[in-house]
Parts: structure tokens; C-alpha cells; sequence
């Protein structure tokens, strides 16, 4: 039976409510059987949406789509090592976190919703926005006012309530949720269809790698909406007998900002409450994570990791990936200063799969100040 049910106190709630977590006070978890019939895949169109039994969204009138998914795998060679990175960057919004909009806003509608509240740093609520503008419902988005103004502008563009708050994302996240006794709760990192809209991101992997998972997942990990759903994606995946292994799962964190290393470090269950300090990687200054407990146990469950990279990493691997071609917001920069970091001790024959998950469009003033990157000559 589909239902709501809370990991820590075992209780379960109809799917039909606009509830958003458990009476503990714990984030719920969905139970939902997905179904893959690999015929039917591949005669759908280039969207997420083509693997529909496996999301759960009850009628398909209820679907919001603007496109979204089946985004690149590139092949890149990193220090003589050559690893797969997903451009998540290309999708309506300029980040993955469509993925999760796109799920959730079709509940949203699916239910009756008529207004959502929704904070985050950018992406999310960039995300967030986009689909509520596309299915008429209206949003109030709040954000800290340190936000990148790309992002700003950008849900203001979709005509969202743009809500600017003093203080932390933490405060911003608080803030919020007294909003939310009123109205719908579009959280990325509370609301679990945001995580069955990101595991999607599994689901495109398994499918361009002919059927098969990797050996590693080396992601970003803030409130890791990316990692855990990518973490449910594959577990579903091998429930269902389509894979034989969860991949290894690596979060990469600032230095500046890394209340999940520390758990992991010290081999806590949670993670600790931390002194938070500045980093361009905005995405994944995250200081309490809403479901750190559950990304800890699923990199320790799969054997993966945390790792950390400073400023000086992330700008370096900014420029790097700009000589590549790709122009990446500073968290997505993050992500490759941590692959970089773990290929040096990298096993052999282990396939790795990264991702992009941001536009540098988004964050075009960190960008600027960036080690000056915007007033380097030709000649640097």
C-alpha cells in the first residue's frame, strides 16, 4: 500500500493530505513500489517522465512537464583518469533541482494545491517557482538575502513572492515553516516527492549505461536532495532485480560548511551541530541538514564517503572546467575539487559518475569575485 511513514517512529499517514512530516517532528519517507518495463522506456520521449510507472503521481492529467530530464552523460578525462559526468546544469531552470519540482508540483496539482511556500538558496526555489508559474499556482518563495541575484532575479521572472530574509539559511528554513501551518510545504529537503523527482537522475544513468549502475556516485551534499534520491533511484533499481549493486556514495562538502563530514568523521549518526563559515558554493552551505541522518546512513550503507574541499579548490576547479567548456555555478565547481581530490586514491577499474548541477549563470557576482576571474586577460 502507497503511504506516508516516518523512518524513526514507525508511524504511516495517508497520501491524500498536504502534510509535510510526522507528528515526532522526523521528515516521512514514501512507500511506493515503482515498476520499469524497459520497452516502454524506449519508446517514450526524451524526458524523465518516461520512466512514469516508477514515479508516483496517481493520474496522468496531474503531470506538469516542461521537458525535463534524459540530460547528457559526458566522458572526461580528469589526471589520466576518465570518469562519466551527468549535465544536470541543462534543464529548464538551469539546475537539477527540476528534477524534484517537476514531481512535486505534479502532486501539488494532483491534490488541489492552490499556493505552496518554499525556501532555499536559489535552485530550488528558482525550481520551485518555474512549476507553480506553469500550472497556476501561487508561490512564495524565501530565500536569505545573500542569495546569488541570478537567482533572484530569476524567480522573480516567474513571477513567484519573492520573500527575503535576514540571517542564515537556517534562519531562512524557520522562517519558512511557521508559513507553512498555513500553506502547502514545496520543501525540496522535507517534501518526499522532491526525492522521487531526483531520483530520476539514477534511473537516466541506468539507461545510458546500458542497463547497468556504476561503481561510485561522487555528488554535492547540502541538504542532499541529489545524493539521497539518487540513492533511492538505484535502490529501487536493484529491488526490482534491474541492478545487481547500489553504487558507493561520495558527498562532497565545503570545508567552510561541513556538518556531514563531521558526523561521518566521527562516526556519528547525525550530523553535529557546526560553526558555519563563508563559501562560494552556496548550493551546499548547508549548517543542519533536514535529513542528515539518512544521508549518513547511506553512504555508510554503501560504503562511500565524505569528503571536503577549500575556496582555493573550488575556484581552481572552476577555471579548470571553464577551459573545458562548461559554465558551472561555484557548487558544481565543489563537486569537481572533490572528484579531483578522490581520483588520487581512485581503485582500479572503478566506474565513476559525477554531475554538474548548476549553471555559472546563477551566480555570475561569486563568479566575478572568484579569484578575480572575471579580470583575467587572455594571456592568463
Amino acid at each position: 500500500m502507497e503511504k506516508f511513514y516516518c523512518p524513526e517512529c514507525d508511524r504511516s499517514y495517508s497520501l491524500n493530505t498536504t502534510r509535510w512530516r510526522c507528528d515526532c517532528g522526523s521528515p516521512l519517507d514514501l512507500e511506493f513500489t515503482p515498476e520499469f518495463f524497459t520497452e516502454k522506456i524506449l519508446k517514450r520521449g526524451p524526458s524523465l517522465w518516461r520512466y512514469r510507472e516508477a514515479i508516483p503521481i496517481r493520474k496522468d492529467q496531474s503531470i506538469l512537464s516542461m521537458g525535463e530530464g534524459l540530460t547528457p552523460l559526458e566522458e572526461m578525462e580528469f589526471d589520466g583518469h576518465r570518469v562519466l559526468i551527468k549535465i544536470d546544469y541543462l534543464f529548464p531552470t538551469g539546475s537539477y533541482k527540476d528534477r524534484g519540482a517537476t514531481v512535486l508540483i505534479s502532486k501539488a496539482r494532483e491534490l488541489g494545491v492552490t499556493k505552496v511556500v518554499e525556501d532555499s538558496s536559489g535552485n530550488a526555489g528558482s525550481a520551485i517557482a518555474a512549476y507553480c508559474a506553469r500550472a497556476g499556482i501561487g508561490c512564495d518563495i524565501y530565500v536569505p538575502e545573500s542569495t546569488s541575484s541570478g537567482k533572484l532575479v530569476q524567480i522573480q521572472t516567474y513571477r513567484a513572492n519573492l520573500k527575503k530574509i535576514e540571517g542564515s539559511r537556517e534562519e531562512t528554513a524557520r522562517v519558512t515553516m511557521e508559513a507553512a501551518k498555513k500553506t502547502y510545504y514545496a520543501s525540496h529537503c522535507w517534501n518526499p516527492y522532491f526525492l522521487h523527482g531526483t531520483k530520476t537522475f539514477a534511473f537516466e544513468i541506468w539507461e545510458q549505461m546500458g542497463w547497468k549502475s556504476p561503481d561510485t556516485l561522487l555528488l554535492p551534499a547540502g541538504h542532499g536532495t541529489l545524493l539521497l534520491g539518487a540513492y533511492i533511484g538505484f535502490r529501487e533499481l536493484k529491488e526490482a532485480g534491474r541492478v545487481k549493486k547500489i553504487p558507493r556514495l561520495v558527498g562532497i562538502q565545503s570545508a567552510a560548511c561541513a556538518p556531514l563530514f563531521q558526523g561521518f568523521a566521527k562516526g556519528l549518526d547525525e550530523a553535529p551541530a557546526i560553526l558555519k563559515g563563508e563559501t562560494m558554493a552556496e548550493g551546499i552551505a548547508i549548517a543542519e541538514p533536514v535529513r542528515g541522518k539518512q544521508i549518513l546512513r547511506a553512504i555508510r550503507e554503501t560504503g562511500g564517503e565524505v569528503l571536503t574541499v577549500t575556496e582555493k579548490e573550488i575556484g581552481a576547479a572552476f577555471k579548470e572546467m571553464g577551459r573545458r567548456g562548461h559554465f558551472i555555478e561555484p557548487t558544481s565547481a565543489a563537486t569537481i575539487a572533490g572528484l579531483k581530490k578522490y581520483l588520487k586514491r581512485k581503485r582500479v577499474k572503478e566506474v565513476i559518475v559525477s554531475s554538474l548541477t548548476g549553471t555559472g549563470l546563477k551566480a555570475v557576482e561569486k563568479v566575478c569575485h572568484m579569484e578575480k576571474v572575471c579580470h583575467l586577460t587572455a594571456t592568463q
